[in-house]
């Protein structure tokens, strides 16, 4: 249990940072792509802020990143004894392809303004988005083949790799890639319109803003709109690949025929060890999105045995949560879209509170699906293959877990405050003024200022 909650606290500490910066990564591919058509120095100040705010996050992404990976050989030894056969192929594909093509063009965006064209500097914002989203897709692949394993054989006790394109294209990895990518672009729309809202508030670089917050909810509403079609691809892949968990999603106790979509509630234990749902449900509804039948059976988890069983309660709240954030999320981009072109965005103080406020909400989401889709795969640490309890290292002792649960929760909270303090700074600060940009240049200094160091990038930003 310790080495669950200590994988659980890093991976959700981690998993703040990586949302946002795949978000302001696009911020800066778009805010370069402008300037390179304008050359208005305006949107070159725009596009070093969004810069400055995705360097931030990803340096701390080191850290974070960089603990994950140790725990599987510490915490987690048995585990990566009998999956590091696969699970190394899509690590090492992540570092090779996606941490150099990140490192080498984020060293470009830092430091080279003034020594490249133009023309490069542009394409360097889109390699270094590209490289993000690499990242994302390559620790997904290994992830997903935890959900959905292919490719693969059982040899002396250990998952031996049979096929690197099955296991790489293994039946969940469309779905859960292309879901979790929104979602992390959801979240950076979210960042943009935040910081765009503080500046109407203060009443400061309001140009930059307006035109921040345009973008940020136009896209936001776009991939809202997308989203609900993501989430279910994912879910038709999770009926018939893990029924168990998808049982688990809607609280199916009994297999049943014509089974009812839950839009949200909340489940109550029943003296026979069940959960009773209460809430707003649409009858029959699981049956027909999940197979275009309203009487078509769907599985239930009693179907196996306790010990084959994942948690419901929480399977069921952080799956429900995630989506009703989502369907919030999507009325939020709406509602601020129209203000925008009615040109009373600015004056509507309540919905710029209500975007600021939307930041932590998106990563709360984000979260919630990562619970839902983690949780709902116990007992299995790889579906059908080999079970939690059966993963974990027997010679680390609980005080050991402990002490560094311990370190790495001061280590991390240090961490936080300084990411924090620079993310915000940089914020309230805002973009260069025309005149700040011109003293820089004059002084010979890089535009992009070390007031916050670059560090390397991090290996499995994507995670």
């Amino acid at each position: 249990m310790l080495a669950r909650i200590q994988f659980a606290f890093t991976i959700g500490y981690h998993f703040i940072f990586v949302p946002i910066s795949i978000g302001t990564g696009m911020m800066v591919v778009l805010s370069e792509r402008r300037y390179y058509k304008s050359g208005i120095p305006a949107d070159k100040a725009a596009s070093n802020f969004w810069i400055k705010l995705f360097t931030a996050t990803f340096a701390i992404g080191v850290a974070t990143g960089i603990t994950m990976e140790f725990a599987f050989g510490t915490n987690w030894a048995a585990y990566s004894r009998f999956v590091g056969n696969i699970f190394g192929a899509p690590l090492a594909a992540e570092g090779l392809i996606a941490f150099f093509l990140e490192s080498a063009f984020l060293g470009v965006l830092l430091f080279g303004r003034k020594r490249v064209s133009k023309g490069f500097y542009y394409v360097s914002a889109w390699l270094v988005w590209i490289g993000s989203l690499l990242s994302a897709l390559w620790i997904l692949i290994a992830n997903s083949w935890m959900q959905t394993p292919a490719g693969y054989k059982i040899e002396d006790g250990k998952a031996i790799l049979t096929s690197f394109f099955a296991a790489a294209l293994n039946p969940s990895i469309g779905p859960r890639y292309f879901h979790t990518v929104a979602a992390a672009l959801v979240t950076g729309c979210f960042v943009a319109a935040g910081v765009g809202a503080y500046h109407l508030l203060k009443r400061q670089h309001t140009d930059f803003a307006k035109r921040t917050i345009l973008w940020a909810v136009a896209v936001g509403l776009v991939l809202s709109i997308a989203m609900p079609f993501l989430g279910h691809w994912g879910a038709l892949v999770v009926a018939e690949k893990q029924p168990i968990k998808m049982a688990a999603f809607e609280n199916v106790t009994d297999t049943e025929d014509g089974a009812t979509l839950w839009l949200f509630g909340w489940l109550t234990k029943e003296a026979d060890g069940t959960y009773d749902t209460h809430g707003v449900g649409i009858p029959n509804g699981l049956s027909l999105i999940l197979h275009l039948n309203p009487d078509a059976q769907v599985t239930g988890y009693q179907s196996v045995p306790q010990a084959d069983r994942p948690p419901i309660p929480a399977t069921f709240q952080s799956y429900h949560l995630m989506i009703a954030l989502g369907m919030f999320f999507g009325l939020v981009f709406l509602v601020s879209l129209v203000m925008h072109i009615l040109g009373r965005l600015e004056r509507a103080r309540w919905l710029l509170y209500v975007l600021i406020a939307c930041i932590p909400l998106a990563l709360l989401a984000i979260n919630m699906g990562w619970m839902a889709a983690e949780i709902g795969r116990q007992p299995w640490v790889v579906q059908g293959l080999m079970r939690t309890r059966d993963a974990v290292s027997p010679l680390v002792s609980s005080g050991q877990i402990w002490t560094t649960l311990g370190l790495f929760g001061l280590i991390y909270l240090v961490l936080f405050i300084a990411w924090i303090r620079i993310f915000t700074g940089i914020i309230k600060k805002g973009p260069e003024s025309t005149v700040e940009m011109l003293e820089t240049e004059k002084s010979g200094a890089d535009p992009i200022t070390p007031e916050t160091p670059a560090g390397p990038a991090p290996a499995g930003a994507g995670r």
